[in-house]
Parts: structure tokens; C-alpha cells; sequence
């Protein structure tokens, strides 16, 4: 379904987009706004400070010179517990942060704990043109772009992809170092991976428990995943139960054809083969039984941060048509939280059968945290 992400006509339509698509609800900066600076945090990888500091803020400043963005950059949220302390002691203080719009897997959790400031359509109006679930499910939090995670293969070596997670498990152990997954301390695709193994010896109910609430109780039912997992050690590339540090390091052993086999960020996959550097035989397309995880990346403003007037502006321009054409034409390749009928036409039907509110979720943050930890001492090297 992802396929029409690469459709070459992208950037040609991209170049035809006019201002006149800010007409859909973008409001004009106002001078009240406390100060014309906005401080973003980005938790994520690279590709995402990428998609800030190449592509969304030369925009913005494109069309409001008078804002001054920086950004301060978190790869893979390695300091999350220390911002999300920071943040919980600037609110309970009534103190600024430091920080005016976060970008990261935290922004959920702090929505959850009450710490972000409310945003609704009378102060972003472009929100009425994102999905009311994903909206109710971020407590405060804004999506604003999607992705998921695919299985990646090199359809020169691998002539029937495994459709399934139970075959992906068959494939691995009949394809000894052909296939492997990033530590999920490092990267969502690896991360998405694990949890998916974990999420298929558990009940739908135990999954929903863990994607709504810190839960150390139905934790103790990843057990039988953890064997799974410690169980293909011995047929994961190396052979020896070392696995790539983050999302790159599978990318790389794809590129270079050391592994056939790999999960892969949908925006990451794209955008590497658009650029050339993964080759053309290196195919992607999404299992079943449970699928790969993904979903929306939320924005969020703590509720004490200085420039709360600012921020929402940016939050605003960025659900935008403008943004959003951006979002999926540019290098990121990213999924549109707004209609692709919102669109350029052409950028919309790219992306015209990607159903986000059906993207398999991953669990909250407390529970991403606690996988993370649990895996380094389950898995590697046993």
C-alpha cells in the first residue's frame, strides 16, 4: 500500500502547490504571541531533525519571517526520562520549561499526566481536519505526520516475502544471518519488531492494556516472547546474538546485501530509495498476523512553556495543506494526518489508500521504556 510513495510525479506536483492551500484554516501570526522565538524538541532520529531544520522550518519562515525557531535535538529520545522529570517539575512549579513544542514519543506521556496545554480547533483550527481518534487518543498531544514499520527484502535473493509474522519466524530460522533487527533501544523499526513477537503471545485485551497505561503486571506476560526472541539469536545476521546499535545499522546491512530480511520504517525505506543509496532490488510491504507497528508522531506544548501563543501557530501552519504536501513529497515520504483530498492532487493520491487511524499502535510510553530495558537483558548475547 505504500508503493505509491515513490510515484516520480511527487516532485513536479509539489512545485505546482500554492499558497493558496493556507486558505483551509491557517491562521496569521499575532502580535500578542509572548515571543517570536519557538523552542522545538526533537526526540526522534536523524530523519526527523532533517524533516525540522531542511524542510518544515525554512517553510514556515518562508511564509512568518518575523518567528525564529530552534530546534535542540534528543537522537531517539536517549534523555526523555530526564526532559520528562524537567517538564514535570517546571509545570508542578509553574516555571517555563525551556522549551515551546515537543516532537517525541513523550509528548503522549505527558498528555496522559495533564502537563500539556490544551489545543482544540478555536486555537488550531486545522485540527478539524484530523481524525477526532487520533486526536482524543494524544490527551493534548497534535498528530501531526504518520509512519509505519514494513518488512523490508532484497526481491533478487528473497522471490516469496514472508506475509506473515509466523512465517517471518520460519523464514529467519530457514535463512541462517540473512535477516536482523536493530536493538529497540535505538530505533522504532527494531523496537516495532520486538513488540510485535511479544504482542503475539498476548490477548487483545493485555495489548490494550499496555498501549493505554503503565502496566509492570500484564509485563510479566512477555515471557514467552522473550524466548521466541532469545530463540533467534543463533539465525539472526552475526549468528552470535549481536544486533545493529539503530535504525541505520539495519538500512546499512540492507544496502550493502548482508541481510535479505529486515524491518524498516516506511518514510526511512522510501526515502532511501528515492535517494539512490538502497538498491533498486530492496522491496518493502507490510506482514500480517499481527502487522508491524506505526502510527501518528504528536506534538505537544507543556502548559507552562513561554511561548505557548507562538507554538500553537506553528502546530497550526504545520496541519496545514502546505505543511502536510511537505510532510509527504519531501524526503521524509512521511503519512498526511489530514485527507489526501486536502492535498495536491497528485501528492494525494500517493497516499489515497493509507487508512491512519488502522496502523497497529505501539504501546505508551512507560511500557516502550520498560521493553526497551527488558530486552537488553533478555535477548543479546543468551
Amino acid at each position: 500500500m505504500f508503493k505509491n510513495l515513490l510515484k516520480k510525479k511527487i516532485v513536479s506536483a509539489l512545485a505546482l502547490t500554492t499558497v493558496a492551500t493556507l486558505s483551509l484554516g491557517v491562521v496569521a501570526p499575532s502580535s500578542q504571541a509572548a515571543s517570536t522565538t519557538i523552542r522545538i524538541y526533537v526526540s526522534a532520529d536523524t530523519n526527523i531533525l532533517d524533516l525540522w531544520e531542511k524542510t518544515l522550518v525554512p517553510a514556515f519562515n518562508k511564509e512568518y519571517p518575523q518567528y525564529d525557531v530552534k530546534v535542540t535535538f534528543d537522537r531517539n529520545g536517549a534523555n526523555d526520562a530526564q526532559t520528562l522529570a524537567k517538564i514535570t517539575a517546571a509545570v508542578a512549579k509553574k516555571r517555563d520549561p525551556g522549551m515551546d513544542l515537543i516532537d517525541g514519543g513523550i509528548t503522549t506521556t505527558l498528555g496522559s499526566a495533564g502537563l500539556l496545554f490544551p489545543l482544540y480547533t478555536g486555537l488550531v483550527p486545522n485540527l478539524k481536519m484530523v481524525p477526532k481518534v487520533l486526536v482524543t487518543n494524544g490527551k493534548g498531544g497534535i498528530p501531526y505526520r504518520a509512519s509505519t514499520v514494513l518488512m523490508a527484502y532484497n526481491s533478487k535473493n528473497v522471490k516469496t516475502p514472508p506475509k506473515t509474522l509466523t512465517d517471518v519466524l520460519t523464514w529467519i530460522k530457514a535463512n541462517p544471518g540473512k535477516f536482523t533487527y536493530n536493538a529497540p533501544s535505538g530505533g522504532g523499526s527494531g523496537y516495532s519488531f520486538v513488540q510485535t513477537v511479544l504482542d503475539s503471545q498476548l490477548s487483545a485485551s493485555d495489548i490494550l492494556k499496555l498501549q493505554t497505561g503503565a502496566d509492570k503486571e500484564t509485563q510479566v506476560k512477555w515471557a514467552k516472547g522473550w524466548d521466541i526472541l532469545r530463540g533467534l539469536n543463533k539465525f539472526a545476521y552475526g549468528q552470535n546474538g549481536t544486533y545493529p546499535t539503530n535504525n541505520a545499522g539495519t538500512l546499512d546491512l540492507l544496502a550493502k546485501g548482508l541481510v535479505d530480511l529486515a524491518p524498516v520504517w516506511s518514510d526511512q525505506i522510501a526515502s532511501a530509495i528515492k535517494a539512490g543509496t538502497m538498491p533498486k532490488d530492496v522491496k518493502y510491504y507490510g506482514i500480517s498476523g499481527p502487522s508491524l507497528t506505526g502510527g501518528p508522531a504528536f506534538l505537544g506544548i507543556p502548559s507552562t512553556a513561554k511561548n505557548r501563543s507562538a507554538a500553537r501557530y506553528l502546530v497550526n501552519w504545520v496541519l496545514s495543506p502546505t505543511a502536510q504536501n511537505l510532510i509527504v513529497a519531501g524526503n521524509m515520504n512521511g503519512i498526511p494526518v489530514i485527507p489526501a483530498s486536502k492535498l495536491d492532487p497528485v501528492i494525494g493520491a500517493t497516499v489515497s489508500d493509507i487508512n491512519i487511524a488502522a496502523i497497529r499502535a505501539g504501546y505508551i510510553s512507560a511500557n516502550a521504556a520498560d521493553l526497551r530495558t527488558a530486552w537488553a537483558a533478555e535477548v543479546p548475547g543468551k
